[in-house]
């Protein structure tokens, strides 16, 4: 059986899916949707949490697919999509404490993200990360793993720059002890 490429081409993909052919939507759905799902998860701990983001994340996107110009990447279009959808749902259900306060002694030369010689597995890691609090986690994730800039951040969270810095540097922090007390119960192990 010979297999029919539906859509050859990207933009007359995104067009047909636009005018609200259900199967261009289906294709751009199923093309897209385990990476979609991967950024929610970034923002949200349950799987079943995440699902709903990301459906809610190309309902939104799929009723303002018309707006996309396709001048720039479509699945970065997406993305933002889905930060947004994220980020609008946490604060519905828990708004952010975001504190301008860092104690300085604490921080020190912290620069980097260590995690010293010993490889973090991925699930452990992102289970660090999990369990930061909210604001730190959401601002952890937009920063570094989503690459926007503090600004932007800011902008979005409807915060000051210096707090979107703070949580950041305080994220990190988190992380490095969360990641130091690992190594150390695998050392004493």
């Amino acid at each position: 059986m010979k297999v029919i490429q539906l859509f050859t081409n990207q933009k007359k993909l995104i067009q047909k899916a636009a005018e609200g052919d259900r199967k261009a939507q289906k294709h751009l759905y199923e093309k897209h949707a385990p990476k979609m799902l991967s950024v929610c998860r970034q923002y949200v701990a349950p799987v079943e949490l995440a699902e709903e983001m990301m459906l809610n994340g190309f309902l939104k996107a799929f009723t303002k697919l018309e707006s996309f110009s396709h001048e720039g990447n479509f699945e970065g279009w997406l993305r933002r999509i889905m930060v947004r959808v994220c980020i609008d749902q946490l604060r519905k259900n828990d708004p952010f404490k975001f504190t301008d306060e860092i104690d300085e002694q604490r921080v020190g030369d912290f620069e980097e993200l260590e995690t010293g010689d010993e490889e973090i597995p991925m699930d452990v890691l992102q289970q660090c990360i999990d369990n930061l609090p909210e604001g730190y986690k959401s601002i952890f994730v937009m920063y570094a793993i989503d690459g926007l800039k503090h600004r932007e951040i800011a902008k979005m969270l409807s915060i000051s720059e210096n707090t979107s810095k703070t949580q950041f540097r305080k994220a990190r922090l988190v992380l490095q002890q969360e990641i130091k007390e690992i190594q150390r119960k695998r050392y004493e192990a």
